[in-house]
């Protein structure tokens, strides 16, 4: 969308960058090739993205939602979400007879090489996240004997490790930055030791939203993120424009969910979408606001984004012929769909 001039009445401020991120792309779309390359059904262990309208779209075209491996028929494909599985999933998947297709965000695989790295390296490992998060629930699974969860500031003073001289810090990719550096100077205060990572484990697409919303903020009384209430990035959006301003945030998942009663006494309305979020969803909100007096659009710009991601190398293969084959070779009834 094009940038408007705003005029001294109402107005919106329009995040930039907002919505897809590189890893949320490359996983959608990985759902969308399997359907067209394997035909119907498709399943999916956890909600490959964490947005109820990507999902209710994926279900109609045919893709099975599941919450646990064994709930796959035999014989079938089951693809791993963008917020990645502990290696005991990929067991459960090869001891299900399933032909499987990872599509696991990159940034999260490399926390994940993160953590068997230095649990090889005896490290005790404090992963910073947050407790049932599916991102976190797998990277644990990478290295259960070494790591432990400090799910914010509040959780360091309980924090035991073996040795303070072998301590290193990870973190789940789509947290608040502030509240993990506050964290983590909270850890090394009380671990003088503890060593960071080589690279920034929170992605660079959480970082951007997050500094749009930062700058936006200061201006918004009101501030709309679109995403849903399961979205780590998407919940992280509401927090940092309240610290950064807003009088309110809400988190909605369709513009129909938006209480015309936020508006009353605002003049600027900033407009974000979390990671798993789909443009189509903001350009609805956007029209709702401009239908109440809020037309006028001014893009507020925090950075560039040209990252992508190749699409999980599994789609080049038969799979459908690769599961039949893993039925057949270790016995069991499968039912594999054509």
């Amino acid at each position: 969308m094009g940038r408007m001039t705003a005029s001294s009445g109402r107005r919106v401020l329009l995040a930039a960058p907002r919505g897809y991120c590189a890893g949320v792309d490359r996983a959608v779309i990985a759902v969308e090739k399997a359907l067209e390359q394997y035909g119907a059904p498709i399943y999916v262990r956890h909600e490959i993205v964490h947005n109820k309208y990507v999902v209710q779209t994926l279900e109609k075209k045919g893709a099975v939602f599941v919450e646990r491996t064994e709930e796959v028929p035999p014989g079938n494909i089951v693809m791993f979400s963008a917020h990645g599985v502990a290696p005991v999933v990929h067991e459960e998947a090869r001891q299900g007879r399933l032909a499987t297709i990872d599509a696991t965000c990159p940034l999260v695989t490399k926390v994940h090489k993160e953590a068997v790295r230095y649990a090889k390296e005896d490290y005790d490992i404090l992963l910073i996240g947050h407790e049932g998060h599916e991102e976190v629930i797998g990277t644990s699974g990478e290295a259960p004997d070494h790591i432990q969860l400090v799910d914010g500031p509040g959780d360091v003073d309980k924090v035991e490790v073996r040795d303070p001289s072998k301590v290193v810090w990870l973190s789940q990719t789509t947290l608040s930055v502030d509240e993990t550096m506050e964290t983590v100077d909270a850890l090394k205060t009380k671990f003088p030791g503890l060593v960071s990572p080589p690279s920034d484990d929170i992605c660079y697409a959480t970082q951007n939203r997050q500094l749009a919303v930062k700058q936006m903020g200061a201006e918004a009384e009101l501030v709309i993120v679109v995403g849903s209430r399961n979205s780590s990035n998407s919940k992280r959006l509401v927090e940092v424009a309240k610290i950064a301003g807003a009088r309110e945030a809400y988190l909605v998942d369709f513009a129909a969910e938006i209480d015309e009663a936020w508006l009353e006494g605002v003049t600027t309305v900033g407009v974000t979408s979390g990671a798993s979020v789909p443009e189509v969803l903001v350009e609805q909100v956007l029209e709702w606001l401009a239908e109440r007096g809020y037309a006028d659009v001014e893009i507020v710009k925090a950075a560039e984004e040209s990252i992508t991601f190749s699409l999980p190398k599994e789609l080049r293969r038969d799979l459908r012929d690769e599961a039949a084959t893993l039925v057949a070779e270790r016995g069991g009834s499968g039912t594999p769909q054509a």
